[in-house]
């Protein structure tokens, strides 16, 4: 690169007088090296409070009116019935699972929020709730706590490959970006 503007030695001893007794700066600022985490590790307490606030949308005392004969189903409203035949079918199958055999009420509450939770931040669409035969207490509620939550675009009862009767097939709304 060519120089366009070279100084003259009148300039360069003008500059000279005028840096006299400047010292160069020592380097003072200390840079925190950022924590290194393992790739889809979060930290503890990020998992537990999105846990915490997937589960705030479960109510027991709220009753959405879900047909009571043949499969347990649910569809929101603005969501195109198509996707609730898909699911009876088994076109979707399931990225992520859930057991809630031998929790309690409280304890499957939070499981399914946490997995509604790593289902929107892994980009998951389809998902598999196991709630199991036992007392009927899980099979009953479990589609109830669905069916509150935002995120939840529709279940069905899933195919017996995953589970038959004994679980739940749900399709989890995922966030489109917009382009501006």
């Amino acid at each position: 690169m060519k120089k366009k503007y070279t100084l003259n030695e009148e300039e360069l001893q003008l500059f000279r007088s005028s840096v006299a007794g400047a010292r160069r700066l020592r380097q003072d600022t200390f840079v925190h090296k950022p924590e290194r985490r393992k790739l889809g590790e979060l930290a503890p307490r990020r998992v537990t409070q999105e846990q915490v606030d997937a589960s705030f949308y479960f109510s027991d005392e709220f009753q959405p009116q879900l047909d009571n004969e043949g499969p347990t189903r649910y569809i929101r409203p603005d969501t195109n019935h198509y996707e609730l035949k898909k699911l009876r079918r088994g076109d979707y199958s399931p990225e992520l699972f859930l057991d809630l055999h031998g929790l309690t009420q409280q304890e499957a509450k939070q499981e399914l929020g946490a997995l509604l939770a790593a289902c929107r931040r892994e980009h998951v669409y389809c998902a598999c709730v196991m709630h199991g035969h036992g007392k009927h207490i899980l099979k009953q509620q479990t589609p109830l706590w669905l069916a509150q939550h935002p995120d939840v675009l529709a279940f069905h009862q899933a195919p017996r490959e995953f589970g038959g009767d004994a679980a739940l097939l749900v399709l989890v709304a995922m966030d489109i970006p917009t382009v501006e």
